[in-house]
């Protein structure tokens, strides 16, 4: 289990600082970074409580990576 929680953080770092890189966010390297890593927590411990999974715990951190970085800046933004 620890080695899974390792992992995720991991590839949770790796798709925000790609996602930044690559121009599909504008929110930041750590600040996606950060917003990766509590989405790929959020979903592990998921996981781990209710057995919600896509499958392997690599695609589960990478969508909930992804994901998090859909919705936690458009949640954030102020209406203008």
């Amino acid at each position: 289990m620890f080695p899974q929680l390792i992992g995720t953080v991991v590839i949770a770092g790796i798709v925000g600082y790609v996602s930044e890189k690559t121009g599909f966010t504008h929110n930041g390297i750590l600040q996606s970074i950060i917003i990766c890593v509590g989405g790929a927590f959020l979903f592990y411990f998921l996981r781990i409580m209710f057995g919600i999974s896509f499958g392997v715990p690599g695609l589960d951190a990478i969508l909930s990576s992804i994901g998090a970085l859909i919705i936690v800046p458009f949640h954030w933004r102020g209406k203008r």
